[in-house]
């Protein structure tokens, strides 16, 4: 049996729980856009042809920001060809999804629809097939304030007021060969470097994000980020990092250990940041916007994109099903998220609708929650205030990829002003329950408000049109005695625990 004991301090304190870690990503991608959160049509369809039953859900998950247009998408977007009467809209080839874009849906309508759900919206830049002046433009279109050409044209296309947008990304994955306009880092931090000037000379309040590492095991990785904050770091206020796990050759053990890696992420680009800011001898501090994450099956059918003369619009694409091991990681990762809120303060799961996806939705029929919605629900919805640290904890178990792991990782928020807390924990163990005490004396709090775990006996279980409830978290037991709390989780396991000063 494994014993893994907590104690909650506020002298662990972090930094406080940043509201954009719970951000999401919308890329014109399969079916995330068309018949996704957009299906003129469906019985759930509103005015403009968005699903109300998937902002129904959008909403209970709990997004803040959404990411948008792109992703590789975004490399050779023409934004122009989304504004304006639909009937005017010319069709385009996607080439980065070898797919046909229709432009039925484009900034005006995903900035609405943004403002429908209560979410901030963070754009993207084409610095693939585009550049300086048309990031400008973009700027200029979505922000403008003078009676300019281009803001005119917003006007004109319904919209009088600027949407204010605050958070632009520099482009996309500009290391990656894959990518329309692969660049090296010198290029990109140059190109980057110029169109954060001109975007700042028309809105100086921005916040800027530059293309970080597409993974690290990038071969590039750490260089990039020295190259291009070089000449870039007093320009912008965030460096990105994406980052992906799948279970490989049916190694469970390795795989549940993933964040083993995400920590080890972080943490080497925060170094490469601080060495290029001391170099500088520079004030200004760059922070991460982990703006791509998630459980991704690159390996599976599911991802392998048309060929040839098959050009489809909106094509069913990385619609991986998930399982109750995959929500186990994805907890892990907000747990990881969380813990690095000191300099990870925005983030974005990839993505929002069918595409590797929380939310899923049948073309005219239902839309239904994955395993993976509900850890981040639960913690978008109870992380408040403060974070805590929490160590890993119990006797490690051995993974083939990561060494020996300790089996139960955890965070705390502290939210002082409601005299609250949440406990966020996994067991990651494939096979070991695990027994844990959370000592919530330091806090002055001593009762359970509510603990809830998703565990299923087999942790390949998944959710589905058929049975949409198939995995659901359920009460977790817990006893209390002397302001401590102790319960079981089950191996592969996500719990979440919310704590609270004593009945008055």
């Amino acid at each position: 049996m494994i014993q893994a004991d907590f104690t909650l301090s506020p002298e662990r304190r972090i930094a406080p729980v940043n509201r954009r870690t719970f951000g999401s990503f919308v890329e014109h991608l399969g079916r995330c856009v068309y018949t996704g959160i957009y299906e003129p049509g469906h019985p759930a369809a509103d005015e403009s042809g968005f699903r109300r039953d998937v902002l129904e859900l959008v909403r209970e998950l709990g997004v803040t920001t959404v990411r948008y247009p792109g992703g590789n998408f975004v490399s050779g977007y023409r934004w122009e060809d989304g504004v304006g009467p639909r009937d005017q809209r010319p069709a385009r080839l996607d080439l980065a999804w070898h797919t046909l874009e229709p432009n039925d849906v484009g900034t005006d309508e995903f900035l609405r629809w943004a403002e429908r759900a209560g979410i901030e919206p963070m754009m993207a830049v084409n610095l693939g097939t585009r550049g300086v002046q048309d990031a400008v433009d973009l700027l200029e279109y979505v922000n403008g304030t003078a009676a300019s050409a281009l803001a005119d044209l917003r006007r004109a296309n319904g919209h009088p007021e600027p949407y204010g947008v605050r958070m632009w990304c520099l482009g996309n994955e500009m290391d990656g060969p894959w990518q329309l306009g692969h660049k090296t880092a010198y290029e990109y931090g140059r190109i980057a470097a110029e169109t954060a000037r001109a975007m700042r000379a028309v809105d100086p309040g921005l916040e800027l994000v530059a293309c970080g590492s597409s993974a690290s095991d990038m071969p590039t990785f750490g260089e990039w980020e020295r190259a291009v904050l070089t000449e870039a770091y007093d320009l912008v206020d965030y460096v990105s990092l994406h980052r992906y796990y799948e279970e490989h050759d049916q190694d469970l053990a390795s795989f549940l250990a993933s964040v083993t890696d995400l920590d080890h992420f972080i943490d080497a680009v925060v170094a490469t940041i601080d060495h290029v800011g001391a170099v500088k001898r520079s004030n200004h501090r760059v922070n991460l916007s982990f703006d791509e994450w998630n459980v991704w099956y690159q390996s599976r059918a599911e991802s392998v994109v048309p060929a040839g003369d098959d050009w489809p619009v909106a094509p069913p694409l990385l619609e991986d099903r998930y399982s109750v091991a995959d929500a186990v990681v994805v907890g892990n990762i907000l747990i990881s998220l969380l813990r690095h809120s000191d300099r990870v303060t925005a983030a974005s799961q990839a993505q929002l609708v069918n595409v590797i996806a929380p939310i899923m939705t049948k073309p005219g029929g239902e839309a239904w929650r994955q395993t993976i919605f509900h850890p981040f629900a639960q913690a978008s919805r109870l992380a408040r205030g403060e974070v805590l640290r929490l160590d890993a904890a119990g006797p490690p178990f051995a993974t083939a990829k990561y060494g020996d792991v300790a089996p139960v990782d955890a965070v705390a928020t502290w939210d002082r002003a409601t005299e609250s807390a949440a406990v966020f924990l996994v067991n990651r163990h494939p096979a070991e329950e695990a027994v844990v005490s959370i000592d919530m004396r330091p806090l002055g709090l001593d009762r359970v408000i509510d603990a809830t775990t998703l565990s299923d006996a087999d942790p390949y279980a998944a959710n589905s049109a058929d049975d949409p409830l198939r995995v659901v978290p359920g009460a977790a037991k817990v006893a209390e005695h002397d302001q401590v709390a102790r319960l079981r989780l089950p191996a592969v396991s996500w719990t979440a625990i919310q704590l609270g000063p004593a009945d008055r």
